[in-house]
């Protein structure tokens, strides 16, 4: 049975199940940050603030915390979603797959995460409450691979980053929400078979990205409960920091800028004044910059390119067919989109496992040259297929565990874009990533899908392998084992045909959500993050990235986040240095 109708078949129980327990408020001891957190349509019609980071998610939220800390200004942070304490499925790794099966493809929706499809066909899932992905995501954590911070794909510019800054951001994000996880089960069957299939040397646990197999740190703690990047908002001042849920950003309010302010020619000609927002009840707000703010994106992959866009920086010709005013014609807004490809093998196995989300990797190669490999298992309610009976209630829900394992093509090179489909910023924009459209990448598939075989070859394997028949002529012996292989199979001749085992990657890829790209560093933005067609304006997620950073993003886009934050504030007190002197 095929991955997908499983959880198709699953839905009416999660609808049933999530509809539940959303109608009821989420128990225990409000998180610190809820003193900051209101509804948008609680704010004012129009108020000043230093910094206006549009965007809730894993760099939004370090980010706002920082500029509302010490040294900082007056912040307003403005997230599209909820708070993830109006969504208990949210708090537990359990919630996962059922969070993912319930993405409400609806603008109007209130659910956590949003569903879209590229046009490559491919479903995928943006999150849509404040914390972004890290409150939505299986909660891996793990830092970038070394070598990101010094290239980013091909003829891109990178930050001048501080090495010392970046590992004291990271270690600030790690301190208040990584943990250690306890490794059975499935995940320690995938670390001994990564390991008897020469992904090695073994590293134990630890945040870094090194070659062989690891543990990496869980954003979940030992009681189960999920921590995200909204727990980061915590940190800042009280009384400087303001936080809009249910806030949609409609435009950025761009203006001109006086020749005589410009200081020369190739400085831009416009300048962010602040933004305009929608609350729930369709009721429009301005927020505005103090003298010397800034409006800062953290909006994601999809959302910052199509704020820009939706506020006339982008290619001039697309936004005039769309009757968008241009301010700036940025022609590289919305190009150089990337996706990882994901593909995998799911089994059904033969002995009863756990429920786990990633924690142990392999990491063939240390610089991201080769595919990532990691493994999930789920125990998946089934809607009731069978008719009730004594033992069987009309509501009686079948359970069915999933194991996976999974590669992940690094970069990766092939490159997409995304545009407007409408000028209406409620609707999400359409993108197509072009997986596989650069043959570098298709052999990396082929190299990775080998890799994931392997594992499952290997003797540790056995024991999740079902009895297909017993020994051949009729003889009496033991009965053949197999894997029981839901959706696609790999070709039989997997070893040896490069062909067929690309057919195989093109046939089944899907998405990690790992997708970025957009505003990327050298082409939309310079090296610390300013739009370099619009002053006042920065754009700090991972919509700059043109390569994911190691296994999974999520840890360095929450360092980026404290990164930049801490870059911003030292410029503030630089520019009133400066200012103090002349004065």
């Amino acid at each position: 049975m095929p991955a997908c109708l499983l959880l198709l078949l699953a839905l009416p129980f999660f609808a049933a199940s999530l509809a539940e327990a959303q109608s009821r408020p989420f128990g225990g001891v409000p998180p610190g940050y809820a003193r900051y957190v209101s509804d948008a349509s609680e704010t004012a019609a129009e108020e000043e603030y230093d910094y206006i980071v549009v965007g809730g998610g894993a760099a939004g939220c370090p980010l706002a915390a920082t500029l509302a800390g010490p040294g900082g200004g007056r912040v307003l942070l403005l997230e599209r979603g909820g708070a993830p304490a109006e969504f208990p499925a949210l708090a537990t790794a359990g919630g996962f797959v059922r969070t993912l099966a319930l993405a409400d493809p609806s603008p109007e929706s209130d659910a956590p995460a949003q569903g879209f499809s590229s046009e490559d066909g491919v479903a995928n899932v943006r999150a849509r409450v404040l914390g972004g992905g890290t409150a939505i995501n299986a909660g891996f954590y793990s830092r970038a691979h070394p070598d990101w911070f010094y290239g980013h794909g091909e003829g891109a510019e990178v930050p001048d980053w501080d090495m010392h800054l970046v590992n004291a951001s990271y270690e600030w994000v790690e301190q208040e929400l990584t943990f250690q996880p306890e490794v059975h089960g499935w995940q320690a069957a995938v670390r001994a078979a990564l390991l008897e299939a020469n992904v090695t040397p073994w590293n134990g646990f630890t945040v870094d990205h090194v070659t062989g197999t690891k543990i990496g740190a869980t954003t979940f703690d030992a009681s189960g409960r999920r921590h995200s990047a909204a727990d980061l908002l915590a940190f800042a001042r009280p009384g400087r920091l303001r936080v809009a849920v249910r806030a949609t950003v409609t435009r950025i309010i761009i203006n001109p800028i006086d020749p005589a302010d410009r200081r020369g020619r190739s400085r831009p000609a416009v300048g962010a004044v602040g933004v305009v927002y929608q609350d729930r009840l369709l009721q429009q707000h301005h927020a505005l910059l103090r003298p010397g703010g800034e409006v800062i994106l953290s909006a994601g992959a999809l959302g910052s390119p199509q704020l820009l866009l939706l506020s006339g920086i982008g290619p001039a010709s697309d936004l005039v067919s769309l009757g968008i005013p241009v301010s700036a014609d940025a022609p590289d807004v919305g190009k150089h989109m990337f996706d990882n490809p994901r593909n995998g093998i799911s089994i059904i196995p033969s002995v009863p496992i756990d429920h786990s989300l990633i924690q142990v990797v392999g990491i063939p190669s240390a610089n991201g040259t080769a595919s990532y490999l990691e493994a999930a298992s789920y125990i998946v309610p089934l809607a009731p297929m069978l008719l009730p009976g004594p033992f069987m209630g009309p509501s009686s829900p079948l359970y069915v565990t999933m194991a996976t394992i999974m590669e992940k093509v690094p970069g990766p090179l092939s490159e997409g874009s995304l545009w407007l489909s409408s000028p209406n910023p409620l609707e999400t924009p359409s993108v197509r990533f072009n997986y596989f459209s650069r043959p570098e990448d298709l052999a990396q598939c082929v190299v990775g899908v080998r890799r994931v075989a392997q594992v499952l070859r290997s003797r540790t394997m056995d024991i999740f392998r079902s009895p297909v028949g017993s020994s051949s002529q009729g003889r009496r012996g033991p009965a053949r084992r197999d894997f029981r292989i839901v959706g696609a199979t790999l070709p039989l001749d997997w070893s040896t045909n490069d062909t067929s085992v690309a057919d195989f990657c093109k046939r089944t890829v899907t998405t990690l959500w790992h997708y970025h790209g957009g505003c990327v560093v050298g082409r939309v933005v310079d090296k610390d993050f300013r739009v370099t067609s619009a002053r006042y304006l920065r754009v700090v997620d991972g919509s700059t990235f043109s390569v994911t950073p190691g296994t999974n993003p999520q840890a360095t886009i929450m360092m980026m986040g404290r990164y930049v934050g801490l870059k911003m504030i030292g410029d503030r007190h630089s520019r009133r240095l400066v200012n103090n002197t002349s004065s």
